[in-house]
């Protein structure tokens, strides 16, 4: 590891104090309080644990109303039958009742006491889940596209190397099955020996071969898709592979990408959403030696000082690609191949009913902003409980807030149907509100603590203002993707979107403009901040706008995007309304 010799930031000197992730977080655990402190908060995330404050419940004068956010670790969004049935159980008996499924293809559930953590997190363990890693300066959950094609190879490959990699990067200190199944290790998954291998070959340090003491700078996003597969956003993450097979089928390498991340902050002009660059290719049997260089040159060379600036998308900002992969290949221990052409990328969802090419069936089931509840005559959470308990199926989670129910045999498929139908919950893609179908936004307020203004509360009643609209300016058919956050640190990947808008102050958002149907191009910031209730009175030109010169097939992304800000702005300027 390089010595570094900058001045660190507070959090390094927390988590390299924290005797591998164990202290305070031990200690306090054990203490009858209602929260962590600062130090406790910030080593909890490794966990997979944030500490939170429900704003809806402030009282003046009294504490807070602490409470916890649990994530879950599942590489590929794969959540096994018990480890359902346990999530929805537990949000029952201890949190608010809701389980929210995440952009990131986990599980999240809310409203979890301090006293409470620790026999939530040990029942997760004993049945095949794991918080460890899902927050924290390390690799979070690794993604890779949901759909279970059988008989499409490269599928079977990118939820293998998913699985790898997440294994391949888990911090290996003991101190998550000390603390929370006091030293007893969950079953789990056989670790490849290969991953093992890889692990222990060159080992910085004999606790954490990988990260060291200080584990990473700042968080590290990964992702392994298939050529043209865009489910997972592709160029949103610090790495990402891309599965190559030859015509048979068979395994020979993967493409690399790096540098990819939207996190921002508001004013700092030297913080912005970056898209990550093509960098090489790489053969099957040196891939796990190549994902190590690269987070060991993220992890030697990030930005330790300023936590803003901490990301690999800065590092390769500031040093250009050629440098940055120059110093890979010096890990690496010899050069990249040249990053092999690939099919031009798609969005996909796979809602609805599709084969999975062996005789089964798998089901996409749209989640509106992800949140599974039961609420008035829509009774999603116990729809899925009733579905999950008697067919047993498998599921996945997608990266866009849904989840897929797979392993059904042809005739279950009535049955399924019917409990769905029975509980309010749509099933059929065409009768799914397009707008909304591809629509995101973060949970926001009232338990993040990051959170400006409204999101995951405040979408819907916006999607069905855009829809009336649209309807007004004479475009009723036309729908785009609309994603939304609180804050500018882009968890719904607004940046991405047709039209994103981020929180920039109470009840007010930017307004981000340009982004593509299949998330291949990054938004640019039209309006500074649009207070809610103008959003019409701006998107009003806009939408003319582009029912008067859009061309054959452009969406309202591409048309913005070929326009240009200047020239959307120059229209909007002289638009009488």
């Amino acid at each position: 590891m390089v010595e570094i010799t900058r001045k660190q930031s507070k959090v390094e000197g927390i988590k390299e104090r924290s005797n591998f992730l164990r202290e305070p977080v031990a200690t306090e655990l054990k203490q009858d309080t209602t929260h962590f402190s600062e130090d406790g908060i910030q080593v909890l995330k490794f966990h997979g644990s944030y500490q939170q404050d429900n704003r809806d419940n402030r009282v003046k004068g009294q504490e807070k109303d602490y409470q916890f956010m649990l994530r879950t670790r599942s590489p590929g969004g794969y959540i096994p039958v018990e480890l359902y049935l346990t999530l929805d159980r537990l949000a029952d008996k201890y949190g608010n009742h809701t389980l929210r499924t995440t952009t990131r293809q986990g599980f999240q559930i809310h409203g979890i006491l301090k006293k409470n953590l620790k026999t939530v997190i040990k029942e997760m363990l004993l049945n095949m889940g794991s918080t460890l890693s899902a927050c924290g300066d390390v690799n979070r959950n690794v993604m890779a596209p949901p759909a279970p094609y059988k008989t499409k190879p490269e599928y079977l490959y990118a939820w293998e190397y998913a699985n790898n990699i997440a294994d391949l990067l888990t911090p290996q200190s003991g101190a998550y099955y000390e603390i929370w199944l006091d030293g007893e290790k969950a079953i789990t998954a056989k670790e490849a020996p290969e991953v093992k291998a890889a692990r222990a070959k060159g080992a910085l340090d004999p606790l954490e071969p990988i990260y060291g003491s200080q584990y990473m700078p700042r968080k590290f996003k990964c992702s392994v898709t298939v050529p043209g597969d865009n489910s997972i956003d592709i160029y949103t993450h610090d790495l990402s592979l891309v599965v190559i097979t030859n015509k048979k089928g068979e395994l020979e390498g993967f493409n690399i990408l790096a540098g990819g991340g939207l996190g921002r902050t508001h004013g700092k002009e030297d913080t912005f959403a970056r898209m990550a660059d093509h960098i090489g290719y790489v053969a099957k049997d040196d891939v796990y030696e190549a994902v190590k260089a690269i987070v060991a040159t993220q992890r030697d060379y990030g930005d330790r000082g300023d936590r803003r600036h901490a990301r690999l998308k800065y590092l390769i900002n500031d040093w250009g690609v050629e440098k940055f992969t120059k110093q890979v290949e010096s890990y690496f221990g010899k050069p990249l191949e040249p990053f092999r052409p690939l099919a031009p990328w798609k969005y996909q969802d796979y809602l609805g009913w599709h084969q999975q090419g062996d005789g089964k069936l798998f089901f996409g089931l749209s989640i509106v902003n992800g949140r599974v509840k039961d609420e008035g005559d829509f009774r999603l959470k116990s729809a899925l409980r009733k579905i999950v308990e008697r067919y047993k199926p498998e599921m996945r989670l997608t990266a866009n807030h849904n989840l897929i129910l797979y392993e059904i045999a042809p005739a279950d498929r009535d049955g399924i149907e019917k409990i769905f139908t029975e509980h309010g919950v749509i099933t059929s893609p065409e009768n799914i509100n397009p707008m909304l179908r591809y629509s995101m936004a973060c949970p926001a307020l009232p338990t993040c603590g990051l959170a400006i203004t409204e999101s995951e509360r405040a979408l819907p009643s916006i999607i069905v203002r855009i829809e009336n609209l649209l309807a007004e300016v004479g475009l009723a058919n036309e729908h785009f993707v609309v994603r939304m956050t609180g804050c500018p640190n882009g968890c719904a990947r607004p940046y991405m979107a047709e039209l994103g808008l981020v929180g920039s102050a109470p009840n007010a958002y930017q307004v981000w403009l340009g982004g593509d149907p299949n998330q291949i191009a990054l938004a640019k910031p039209y309006l500074e901040k649009c207070p809610d209730q103008d959003l019409e009175n701006q998107l009003r030109p806009l939408l003319i706008y582009f029912k008067n010169e859009k061309k054959e097939g452009e969406s309202f992304g591409q048309f913005c995007a070929r326009v240009g800000l200047e020239g959307l702005r120059d229209y909007a300027g002289k638009f009488d309304k």
